[in-house]
C-alpha cells in the first residue's frame, strides 16, 4: 500500500495543553488536513483513523478530575492532531439495544473532524485538541468501569496512540479550579523576592471555565520495525499488546524500555513470508487468550500460559475455500482487515473485504454467521484492483449487547445486521440527510435490470466516498461513522 510522509504543521499550541473551540489553530494547510492514518494514501478528504465512544467514570480530584461520568465522548483523530467531543445537551431516556433503527442526527450538521476546523457543529462541542509531531495510527480511550477491579491507578482514565511504530500514553482530566494565593510566587507565577514577604497566606481554590487538558505520561518505543496496526488493553488494566505486520509485543503500563515478543512468524528468509498479521486483541475477561488475524483469512487464539513465545496456537479457526469461487482476487479479499471479540468473550467478529463473519469459539471448521456487507462489488473485483480500493481495510463493531453489528461501505454506506431477527439495513452518512432530527432512510443498490427510484446503479458509487471507521456506544445506541473528514454521530429515534 501506498505510504506518505507526514506533513509539518505550523499550528502548535504548547506543550502538554489542549485547545478548545476558542483556542483552536486554522493555520493548518490543506495538505496536512487531507492526510489520513491508518489509510495510508495522499487524499484530498482523508477519513479521521479512529473513533472510540465511551462513558468516562466519576473519580475526585482537587484539580485535574478526569472526565466526567455520563458525559458523552468521543475520539477522532487525523494527522498529528487527536480531539476529543463532547455534547452539549445529554438525552436521559432509556436504551434498548438490538435496533436497526430508525435513526436520526442529533447533531445537524456533521462534525469535521479536520485540522481546519476549531469545534463541531451542532449539539457537540471540542474540548481538547492535542498536537502530537508525527501522525496518529491508533486511538483508543480505557473506560475504568469498576475501580475495584484495577490494581494500576496509573492507568485510570488514559488514553492512548500509536504513531507508525511508538506507542504513547496521555492522561486526559478537566480542571475547573485554579489556585491563588500563593506565598513564592504572585499571580502571574512570578518568583517573589523571599525579602517581601511579610505575611503567611493559605493558597486557595478558585472556580474558573472547565478546561479540558492532556499530558504524556508514557512513551513506548524502540519495539517495533513495522508500522503498528492494532494495540490492545489486556483485562488485568496492567499489560498491553502492540502488534505490527510481523510481531506481538506485550508491555507493561509501568516499563517503557522493555517489551516482552509474543508472537513472532518473521521468516529467516524474507523471500519465504507468506502472510502477515493484520489485527489482534485480548479477550475482554481472560487476561491470559489473545486472538490475531492474518491476510491469509485465518484467525489464531494463543494461550499465555502454554508457553512464554505463542507460536503454537491453542485454536486455529479457518473456513475451507469453495474451489469452483477461486479466483486471481480470492486471496485478497479473504484478507482480515479486522477482529474483534464479543462484549461477552463467547465470539468473535471479523471483517474482510466482502463479509463480516461470526465464529463461536467452540467451533473452529467455520463460522457459524456470515453477512454479505456489499456482495454486488464481486463483479467489480477488477476496476477495484486497478484503483487499489481493494485493499481498503474495513472496521466492524458490536453493539452494547452483541446483538447487532456495524461495518462500512462504499458511498458514505455503512451497513448494520441484526443477529436475532436476520434483518438488515444500508444507511448513508452524508451532508445532505443530516438535518437536526433528520431520520436516516435505508438505501438500496441496484445491481442490474430497472432501477427504482429510491434505488442507486452499482455503477454509480463512488469508492473515494468510504466509511472505514465506525463505533458504537458502549451502553446506549449512538453510533459514530467517519466518513472522508466528517465524523457523523447517529441516534436511534426518540418516540
Amino acid at each position: 500500500m501506498k505510504r506518505g510522509s507526514h506533513t509539518g504543521c505550523d499550528c502548535r499550541p504548547a506543550p502538554g495543553r489542549c485547545q478548545g473551540p476558542e483556542g483552536t489553530n486554522s493555520n493548518c494547510s490543506s495538505s496536512e488536513q487531507s492526510r489520513l492514518v491508518r489509510w495510508r494514501r495522499q487524499s484530498p478528504d482523508s477519513p479521521p483513523q479512529d473513533l472510540l465512544l465511551t462513558d468516562r467514570p466519576s473519580s475526585q480530584h482537587s484539580l485535574g478530575s478526569p472526565l466526567r461520568r455520563h458525559d458523552t465522548w468521543n475520539w477522532g483523530a487525523c494527522p498529528g492532531h487527536t480531539m476529543v467531543l463532547q455534547p452539549s445537551e445529554r438525552h436521559n431516556r432509556d436504551w434498548s439495544h438490538g435496533r436497526l433503527g430508525p435513526w436520526c442526527s442529533p447533531t445537524g450538521s456533521p462534525a469535521p473532524l479536520s485540522c481546519e476546523t476549531g469545534c463541531g457543529e451542532g449539539s457537540w462541542i471540542l474540548v481538547c485538541r492535542l498536537l502530537v509531531p508525527t501522525q496518529v495510527s491508533l486511538l483508543s480511550m480505557e473506560e475504568d468501569i469498576d475501580t475495584r477491579k484495577i490494581n494500576n491507578s496509573f492507568l485510570r482514565d488514559h488514553s492512548y496512540a500509536t504513531e507508525d511504530k511508538t506507542v504513547k500514553l496521555w492522561k486526559v482530566s478537566e480542571r475547573d479550579k485554579r489556585p491563588e494565593g500563593y506565598n513564592l510566587k504572585d499571580e502571574e507565577g512570578r518568583l517573589r523576592d523571599p525579602a517581601t514577604i511579610t505575611t503567611l497566606r493559605v493558597p486557595v481554590l478558585r472556580p474558573m471555565d472547565l478546561m479540558v487538558e492532556a499530558t504524556p505520561r508514557r512513551v513506548f518505543a524502540n519495539a517495533h520495525t513495522y508500522h503498528i496496526n492494532s494495540i490492545s488493553v489486556n483485562s488485568d488494566y496492567e499489560t498491553y499488546m502492540s502488534a505490527d505486520d510481523l510481531r506481538i509485543n506485550l508491555w507493561n503500563f509501568e516499563i517503557t524500555n522493555q517489551s516482552f515478543n509474543i508472537v513472532d512468524i518473521k521468516p529467516a528468509n524474507m523471500e519465504e513470508l507468506t502472510e502477515v498479521i493484520t489485527a489482534a486483541e485480548f479477550h475482554p475477561h481472560h487476561c491470559n487468550t489473545f486472538v490475531y488475524s492474518s491476510s491469509k483469512g485465518t484467525i489464531r487464539l494463543c494461550d499465555m500460559r502454554a508457553s512464554a513465545l505463542c507460536d503454537r496456537h491453542t485454536k486455529f479457526f479457518e473456513e475451507p475455500e469453495d474451489p469452483s469461487n477461486r479466483s486471481f482476487f480470492s486471496e485478497i479479499i479473504s484478507s482480515i482487515s479486522d477482529v474483534k471479540f464479543s462484549h461477552s468473550g463467547r465470539y468473535i467478529m471479523t471483517r474482510d473485504y466482502l463479509t463480516v463473519k461470526v465464529w463461536d469459539l467452540n467451533m473452529e471448521n467455520r463460522p457459524i454467521e456470515t453477512y454479505q456487507v456489499h456482495d454486488y462489488l464481486r463483479s467489480k473485483l477488477c476496476s477495484l484492483y486497478e484503483n487499489d480500493c481493494i485493499f481498503d481495510k474495513f472496521e466492524c463493531v458490536w453493539n452494547g449487547s452483541d446483538s447487532v453489528i456495524m461495518t462500512g461501505s462504499y458511498n458514505n454506506f455503512f451497513r448494520m445486521f441484526d443477529r436475532n431477527t436476520k434483518r438488515d439495513v444500508t444507511l448513508e452518512a452524508s451532508r445532505e440527510n443530516s438535518k437536526p432530527r433528520a431520520i436516516l432512510k435505508p438505501r438500496k443498490v441496484c445491481v442490474g435490470g430497472k432501477r427504482r427510484k429510491d434505488e442507486i446503479s452499482v455503477d454509480s458509487l463512488d469508492f473515494s466516498k468510504k466509511i472505514l471507521h465506525t463505533a458504537w456506544h458502549p451502553s446506549e445506541n449512538i453510533i459514530a461513522v467517519a466518513a472522508t473528514n466528517n465524523l457523523y454521530i447517529f441516534q436511534d429515534k426518540v418516540n
